[in-house]
């Protein structure tokens, strides 16, 4: 049996836990329980060494566990036992003692009035030496930690993130269940229907050579919750997507996943507002009282370069295109500006500037760097124009020999920038120009400290493009997934006009390219945290999207057909979002990664490098599965 007691409410304050296993006593506190208050008391700490400190005849000993650090003292009267029973980093001890004052204290430590006069010692298990230093500052590499992900887990820093991302789970479960959600599991063996990333596979021995797949995400089967009439659904679920990986992507990763029935899109964006305002009041005792901005998906990519802005600070990008050609334009300040003959911008498809508040000091040395930093191939630029605008009103520019001053401060006022800024300019293609400024934008805020780790910026993206144009295959895509509604006003357009495209040049001429969708991202601090849509409920309507996207009648059956069939038997109005977990875990931890936030993550690889995995099987398993293969390592 067992006797679980915790004091206090906040995920942070979780200290005081007894347990009583089958009557025997392995501790009486944890190791982050004590204070000056309990000195005096006969108690029994148990957890594993963190270091050993000897004094002549008295040893001191950090005894660790999941709770926090207590300090033992042994003394000479124990110095026979601990010589011939030596103790090591990680050794697993239990120790029985009296609660005292400590003479030299330590303000670091939760615990750090107090000390542990041992009066007797147990070692319950010894270590190895360990790879690596159990300690913040470790020396292991991350390949080193990841193959011993057991022991890095004992690190506190990483009991940081681990108990938050318990505190984030448990926030979201609370809200949601106070709203009338219900978690429903789904299965994980499903029907392997790739329209975007690839599916994992796995094979059927009952049904030889055929294949389940692991899901991307429960799409398909919240909606048939809300068919069945549970009009609120919710799992913090696992997905799976054989894709490439880097920092902020997984082979398996984690949602918050939901649907609700007989909802518009402004009864989504009200409630899962909420539910992210309720984890930050939980996990970060933060009140986020301020209304969520909203932008549609165009003027996030026209100011910003990207469709998820980081909107924690301004330097907004600015299209220059009109202001360079050769018959003139009027800019914004009303000015004339003449072609100069300058083919970098004359010829671009596109010219893009942002003007970077008080940076007209720069040097050249500095100007130089970020030159080079647009050249590199991350970025793709061949090169970069620089404007200053000094605070004395005169403008300097590494086209001085193409554009005269007046000319410069009449493009400084077309960007927005006044004196003081840096003016920074990049010219090319229109995609990667974009990207590129976007990069250069976030890039420039993270020198200037506007990316504060504990500062944060909600933000509603809206009414993106329903379909992407494929010119490889000459086709229409879905933007999010087939399932997505349009926008009502825009159904018919869909419906009657033809998919096809004769000339892939012509697309953007195209109705369908118009269409926008019932759709909507949640973005916080530059990062896209949740992502939805109201869905098409209807089988004539979602028939229609499957035909824009290139599925003939068969297919769509074959692939989707119990949806379909689902939607002629009443199927309600409904629409979701889901959740990125891990990335929504990493953000509130000040973290670019999410594995810091996964128990046991897979490198950039795929791979368990713990547990060596992916590997291969054994030729009965094969012959079982009636699989052949010549791959072998």
């Amino acid at each position: 049996m067992y006797q679980l007691s915790v004091l206090g409410s906040s995920w942070q304050s979780i200290q005081h836990i007894t347990f009583n296993i089958q009557n025997k006593m392995y501790r009486s506190h944890t190791c982050g329980e004590l204070r000056i208050t309990d000195a005096g008391k006969e108690v029994t700490l148990a957890g594993w060494v963190q270091t050993v400190r000897k004094f002549g005849a008295i040893t001191f000993i950090d005894l660790r566990d999941r709770y926090g650090i207590t300090q033992l003292l042994f003394g000479e009267d124990l110095n026979g036992q601990l010589e011939a029973n030596p103790l090591g980093r990680e050794f697993v001890l239990q120790a029985v003692g009296k609660v005292s004052e400590r003479s030299n204290k330590n303000p670091n430590l939760s615990t750090g009035d107090v000390e542990i006069a041992v009066t007797s010692f147990k070692i319950l298990n010894k270590s190895a030496v360990p790879p690596f230093t159990i300690q913040d500052d470790s020396d292991g590499g991350d390949d080193l930690r990841m193959k011993y992900r057991y022991l890095d887990l004992r690190r506190n820093a990483v009991k940081k993130n681990i108990e938050l991302r318990y505190a984030v789970n448990r926030a979201a479960r609370n809200y949601l269940h106070n709203n009338g959600f219900m978690d429903i599991e789904t299965p994980f063996l499903i029907k392997s229907t790739p329209e975007g990333a690839r599916d994992f596979v796995v094979p059927s021995r009952m049904n030889p050579g055929e294949f389940y797949a692991l899901p991307q995400s429960p799409q398909t089967f919240k909606q048939l919750l809300m068919v069945s009439g549970y009009d609120r659904y919710y799992q913090i679920v696992k997905c799976f997507r054989d894709e490439d990986l880097r920092a902020d992507r997984q082979p398996e990763f984690t949602q918050i996943d939901c649907e609700m029935a007989f909802v518009e899109q402004e009864d989504i964006l009200n409630m899962f507002e909420g539910m992210v305002k309720a984890i930050f009041k939980d996990v970060k005792n933060i009140s986020y009282a301020e209304t969520v901005e909203r932008m549609t998906w165009e003027e996030a990519m026209w100011n910003f370069g990207n469709d998820k802005p980081d909107i924690r600070f301004g330097i907004k990008i600015a299209n220059l295109k009109s202001v360079f050609t050769r018959n003139g334009a009027i800019t914004a300040t009303g000015e004339l500006i003449n072609g100069a003959d300058f083919k970098v911008f004359d010829e671009a498809e596109t010219v893009l500037a942002i003007a970077v508040p008080g940076c007209s000091e720069y040097s050249r040395k500095q100007t130089d760097e970020l030159t080079e930093w647009v050249k590199r191939p991350q970025v793709g630029m061949r090169g970069l124009v620089f404007i200053k605008y000094n605070t004395d009103g005169t403008l300097k520019s590494s086209v001085d020999k193409f554009y005269t001053e007046d000319k410069l401060k009449a493009i400084a006022g077309f960007a927005n920038a006044k004196p003081g800024d840096l003016i920074l300019v990049l010219a090319g293609t229109e995609d990667r120009t974009r990207k590129a400024t976007s990069d250069l934008r976030m890039e420039m805020a993270e020198r200037l400290g506007l990316r504060k780790k504990d500062e944060y910026k909600l933000l509603w993206v809206l009414d993106f493009p329903l379909f992407e144009y494929d010119e490889e295959n000459n086709r229409w895509v879905a933007r999010h997934h087939p399932f997505t509604s349009p926008k009502p006003d825009h159904i018919n357009v869909m419906i009657d006009n033809n998919p096809v495209i004769e000339n892939a040049a012509e697309y953007l001429k195209h109705p369908y390219a118009e269409i926008k969708a019932n759709a909507y991202d949640m973005v916080l601090n530059g990062n896209e945290i949740g992502g939805g849509s109201i869905r098409i409920f209807q089988r004539d309507l979602q028939e229609k999207m499957f035909t824009a996207l290139g599925m003939s009648d068969e297919e769509a059956v074959h692939k989707f057909g119990f949806l379909l069939g689902a939607f002629e038997y009443g199927a309600p109005p409904h629409g979701g979002i889901a959740f990125g977990f891990d990335r929504l875990c990493a953000i509130l931890g000040g973290s670019e990664s999410i594995r810091d936030f996964i128990a046991f993550p897979k490198n950039n690889s795929g791979r368990d490098v713990m547990m060596d995995s992916p590997s291969t099987i054994d030729d009965k398993q094969l012959t079982e599965l009636q699989i052949k293969t010549d791959i072998r390592k």
